[in-house]
């Protein structure tokens, strides 16, 4: 058996490695991330320990010796199956571990609600969920699975398209002690609530009505604080059925008119193409288009 009591320090190993395979100590350094000094203090210390030359220095240029050479290949197979065994390892605990990353407005009115329904199928998947309105780095933020709001144009990763989605007018039934518009023509009289980006004028133009953009008033940055506004009584909202069809359905919100306009974005399900064969981004998957189902088109 051997004695891993004489292996040499494994820092200098790794350091000599990176060295070998870039043929530079600076470019080493940059891998590793520490300095040009630290890496050429490793490889000398590993050299007097082994009693070997590693590398030929000339001036500032060095180049591998034989010894060197065959070090290095044996170096680094045996680093590739440490790093492999570790991938593997992760990857086994991982297998119980979902982690899902979403639009906040999304995930706040729509996807938080029922994920218990997910938990109740997969009693023992952790599933952590991460709310976001910034684009996401799959790999570096160790993300499975993302629900993103666009056109469908992420380069690098498989997007399936979940569902469309529409704005129409809402409105809480204790709004104007109850006494809601009966035509678009009277929205004029009331505050008119709005997310940036998502302008009434196209609604408006659907309905017949030639007003112009509100302005004044509240604007939101989030789409479910503007559908909670509108449940508060704070105004009327231009809402995206999505985020306002629990509320409508429990009878916090009311729907005003039969006219509804189709969203630019749809919802889509995005995520690393190796990451759809994992078994818990695949239950995942199959969920949400059952729920998405679920989801009542409007009248438009």
């Amino acid at each position: 058996m051997a004695d891993f009591r004489r292996l040499p320090n494994l820092a200098a190993l790794r350091a000599f490695e990176a060295a070998a395979r870039h043929g530079n100590f600076s470019r080493a350094a940059e891998e590793i991330h520490v300095t040009h000094g630290a890496i050429s203090h490793q490889v000398r210390a590993l050299e007097e320990e082994l009693g070997v030359a590693l590398f030929a220095r000339h001036g500032k240029r060095i180049s591998i010796t034989p010894e060197g050479e065959r070090f290095a290949t044996t170096l680094r197979k045996a680093l590739g199956d440490i790093a492999a065994a570790a991938a593997a390892l992760q990857a086994d605990s991982r297998q119980n571990r979902l982690t899902v990353t979403s639009l906040t407005s999304f995930a706040a009115r729509w996807l938080s609600p029922r994920l218990g329904r997910f938990i109740e199928l997969y009693p023992d998947m952790e599933v952590m969920l991460q709310s976001s309105n910034q684009l996401t780095d799959f790999v570096r933020e160790s993300v499975d699975i993302g629900i993103r709001f666009g056109r469908g144009n992420y380069p690098g990763l498989s997007a399936e398209k979940l569902t469309d989605d529409y704005f129409y007018p809402v409105v809480s039934t204790r709004f104007n002690h109850g006494k809601l518009p009966r035509t678009p023509e009277q929205l004029a009289k009331h505050p008119l609530l709005r997310c940036e980006m998502e302008p009434w004028t196209p609604w408006f133009r659907a309905a017949g009505l030639d007003f112009l953009e509100p302005t004044g008033g509240l604007v939101f940055q989030d789409s479910s604080m503007l559908v909670r506004a509108a449940v508060e009584g704070n105004g009327i909202a231009l809402a995206r059925h999505s985020l306002a069809f629990s509320d409508i359905e429990s009878g916090e919100l009311v729907r005003l008119f039969d006219v509804a306009i189709r969203c630019p974005q749809s919802y889509y399900l995005v995520c690393p193409p190796e990451s759809m064969h994992k078994p818990q981004v695949q239950a995942f998957r199959n969920w949400i288009l059952e729920e998405v189902a679920r989801l009542a088109q409007p009248v438009v």
